[in-house]
């Protein structure tokens, strides 16, 4: 919790405004018992109605700054940890964005979304609460304390008796609910990621029946969590009752032994009333402390788990020595291997292949075989475990992140659509494409065709993951937010799974004019999408099976020659040759 308290540093004012209301606050608590005593033993007592008016009208002028005070503070307090609260949620916003694929798998999106939210929420609490709680409880217990022995030494030693056992009933609770903490923030994750494929995947849940076992899951996950906070609360819940019997029977010694010593003669009334109030205001303070060991092992659990993602090195880093690549794009692989985090075996092995500038490169393999790993590793969203990917003889280790991916168009497996309009999502945050260049690459992708149908044509809305669209449709406002760009390089992966034959061939017959000074490299699982390409690289179990046009492997590649069969005639095999491949 220390390390956060460093983003406080730009509220550094709202904070010592804070401390200094705090410190009025707790004077004018401190001050008001000794007031009270005052109009006790030199006004009621003596019958002095003049100096009960007159400290009487004392009492409510600093009860009126006392009250001024706590509205500032409030405002001053809830102001700083408001403000930290933002720069911590942009911090975190900023790291994850500069996280490789490998860190988001390894702390998990549920995750990643609960400390942006529940996590940084639990820490603007406890900043509230140490500005204000945490400073005036040992304020106001320390200065009661002080008080209360100079109106009476004798009678203040009972707290010697009720102090220890407050004192006993914190240290049980920090001790039982700092685990409980733990565990529940991770429980919170798991909710968390239950509810997300609850949502995300609710079409799939469906169409399989599984609505009850889902129930189930998010039912074994919220009531796991609830059983942890009800411990959590229970534990709290006793420490209450605990200083309230502190502090009843407290007040019954200071009764006791305070009449004593006023029917002696060696107390006067109000003095009593005054250590009474001390020693309340004590024990009240012992209770302030005891919220705050229930709330601030939480608030700590949540700054640990957050600055665990803050501290967090990225993998892939930009180069310290960039380096501008300056050809037309080639491509080349010598000797790749990679492993994924934590994988005992290797996703790619021994990978060595160049793609050219003005050819078509196809990456055909079974599903799990390394296809989307090959254009990972081209665009560094992870870097490769042993030898060099290559963009025009630089190594895209030396590439800087933001002109690397600036030269490539890429069209995910599975198509990303985000709120907005079509031609948002085309032009995608590159506001220096003009609306011909939108135009453009909606009609290459035939994004055109069903826009046409549509009232407002480009600029219809899009639901959030574009709900309102077909899966075709959103794999090709996909592919036209690849190509609106003009880059060098053009990576498909597995794009034109969703079209149908008739639109996938009208998109790669456009695509492939568009295209044709560029490097191109598709992935793809349908063996009519690749057999015309240049060069075709067949992936097996991370390995290299066979490069080489269709005809090519058709004669040398075993493993081609089943994937082309399995899909196609012999006869519809052998045509793709007559293309001349």
């Amino acid at each position: 919790m220390i390390k956060i308290l460093k983003y406080l540093k730009p509220y550094t004012h709202l904070a010592l405004i804070t401390v200094a209301l705090v410190v009025v606050d707790s004077y004018v608590t401190l001050y008001l018992p000794d007031l009270m005593s005052q109009i006790v033993d030199k006004g009621i007592t003596r019958g002095n109605v003049d100096y009960i008016w007159q400290t009487g009208a004392k009492m409510l002028l600093v009860s009126l700054i006392q009250v001024l005070a706590i509205i500032f503070m409030s405002l001053t307090s809830s102001k700083a940890a408001m403000g930290v609260g933002k720069d911590l949620r942009n911090h975190i916003f900023k790291k994850v964005q500069s996280f490789s694929l490998g860190e988001i798998d390894q702390f998990s999106t549920a995750s990643l979304i609960t400390r942006t939210t529940n996590d940084i929420t639990q820490i603007q609490q406890a900043i509230v609460m140490i500005l204000r709680m945490v400073i005036r409880a040992p304020v106001i217990a320390a200065g009661s304390i002080v008080m209360a022995v100079s109106k009476d030494a004798k009678l203040t030693m009972i707290l010697l008796v009720s102090v220890p056992i407050a004192a006993v009933a914190m240290y049980f609770i920090f001790s039982k609910t700092m685990p409980l903490f733990k565990s529940m923030q991770k429980k919170i994750d798991r909710l968390n990621l239950v509810l997300r494929e609850r949502v995300t995947g609710v079409r799939v849940i469906r169409a399989f029946n599984k609505e009850d076992h889902e129930k189930e899951r998010f039912e074994k996950a919220n009531v796991d969590l609830t059983q942890t906070a009800l411990k959590v609360n229970r534990i709290g819940a006793v420490i209450f009752p605990i200083m309230m019997i502190v502090m009843n029977f407290t007040i019954i010694a200071l009764v006791w032994f305070g009449s004593k010593q006023i029917d002696m003669g060696q107390l006067q009334v109000g003095s009593m009333m005054a250590v009474m109030q001390y020693v309340i205001q004590i024990l009240f303070s012992f209770i302030m402390i005891s919220m705050i060991f229930i709330f601030l092992p939480r608030a700590s659990v949540s700054a640990q788990r957050v600055i665990e993602v803050l501290k967090t090195t990225p993998t892939v880093l930009q180069p310290s020595d960039p380096t501008e690549p300056t050809g037309k794009g080639v491509i080349r692989f010598e000797d790749v291997s990679f492993y994924y985090p934590g994988a005992k075996e290797a996703a790619l092995e021994n990978i060595s292949f160049e793609a050219q500038p003005g050819k078509m490169t196809a990456i055909i393999g079974s599903t799990g075989s390394g296809k989307t790993t090959i254009l990972n590793l081209i665009m560094r969203f992870y870097d490769v475990t042993r030898g060099t990917v290559k963009i025009d003889g630089v190594d895209v280790r030396h590439i800087p992140l933001e002109r690397l991916r600036g030269m490539i168009g890429y069209a995910p497996q599975k198509a990303v659509i985000f709120s907005g309009t079509i031609a948002d999502n085309i032009r995608f945050g590159r506001d220096e494409l003009s609306n011909e260049d939108v135009l453009r690459a909606a009609e290459i992708a035939q994004v055109d065709e069903f826009t046409q149908k549509m009232p407002e044509g480009l600029n219809s809305p899009v639901a959030q993951g574009g709900t309102n669209l077909s899966g075709g449709q959103k794999q090709r406002i996909s592919i036209a937010r690849a190509i609106a760009g003009k880059p060098k390089i053009y990576l498909f992966d597995d794009t034109f799974s969703a079209l149908d034959f008739k639109t996938d061939a009208r998109v790669r017959a456009k695509l492939l004019k568009e295209v044709k000074d560029a490097t191109v490299i598709i992935v793809a699982q349908r063996v009519a999408t690749v057999m015309n390409a240049d060069q075709i690289i067949v992936i097996k179990d991370g390995k290299v099976q066979g490069i080489g046009n269709h005809k090519q492997l058709m004669n040398t590649c075993p493993v081609y020659k089943d994937i082309v069969l399995s899909q196609l005639s012999e006869e519809e095999a052998v045509g793709g040759d007559s293309n001349g491949k």
